[in-house]
């Protein structure tokens, strides 16, 4: 069997359902209960993944940003990225995470060594010495890789901004003004454009592409709310 899962569509509600449930199982126990701003390697702490920093040279795609060793159990990070946002490195490395819960057969990580590997500047898989292609896509966003990239992303969102963090670092704020929408971005410890995202995929706020007009959205569907209550 393959370390990794043959591709499989998840709905929003599922892979949201997936990172709530190791939200509450770690809020049960006070050494893992998650804060914000939030910080991703708890949760790989949580999981039984070490998160290391170390230089990992570009290859023929061009800079890689992080990558997952499943069989060792690390996300290995590169270093060049603590020039960047902190936002942007907790995303890098929930990401990451969204692909072990999500793609990585954990019945199967004793197996083969390959790796997962995260562009620097824009999401996108790789393994080495593997018989399936996880290659970087780029705007193919119908292929598959770029559907479990997406997974992977989507997964990392709802990580870093649960819907009942939202409500109530949101609290006091006008989502239609981006002063407050950079507070809840500190609130939050993310980065502003995945906020926004964040914010325009539950239907909160709808900004029109090639402008910085906010409007006020239609709130969260049903399905979100009987999924969170």
């Amino acid at each position: 069997m393959s370390i990794l899962k043959p591709y499989r569509f998840y709905p929003k509600e599922s892979i949201e359902r997936r990172a709530h449930d190791i939200l509450t199982r770690m809020q049960t126990q006070s050494n893992f209960a998650p804060q914000w701003p939030f910080e991703s390697s708890l949760v790989a702490d949580f999981l039984d993944l070490g998160v290391v920093w170390d230089e990992i040279p570009a290859d023929e795609e061009g800079e890689i940003a992080a990558r997952i060793l499943p069989t060792e159990r690390t996300i290995e990070i590169n270093e060049k990225i603590l020039e960047k946002p902190q936002g942007f490195i907790e995303s890098t490395i929930a990401h990451e995470i969204g692909h072990w819960v999500l793609h990585i057969n954990q019945d199967e990580v004793d197996g083969e060594v390959k790796q997962l590997e995260l562009q620097l500047g824009e999401y996108g898989t790789k393994p080495t010495n593997s018989d399936e292609p996880f290659v970087c896509r780029g705007s193919a966003y119908d292929s598959k890789i770029a559907s479990i990239e997406w997974q992977a992303q989507y997964f990392a969102s709802c990580l870093l901004m649960p819907q009942h963090i939202l409500e109530e670092k949101k609290l006091g704020l006008d989502l239609t003004k981006w002063s407050d929408l950079y507070q809840l971005r500190d609130r939050l410890g993310v980065t502003i454009s995945n906020l926004t995202n964040r914010l325009q995929d539950l239907g909160w706020i709808t900004i029109p592409k090639g402008t910085r007009k906010i409007y006020r959205g239609q709130g969260i569907t049903e399905n979100q709310q009987r999924l969170f209550g």
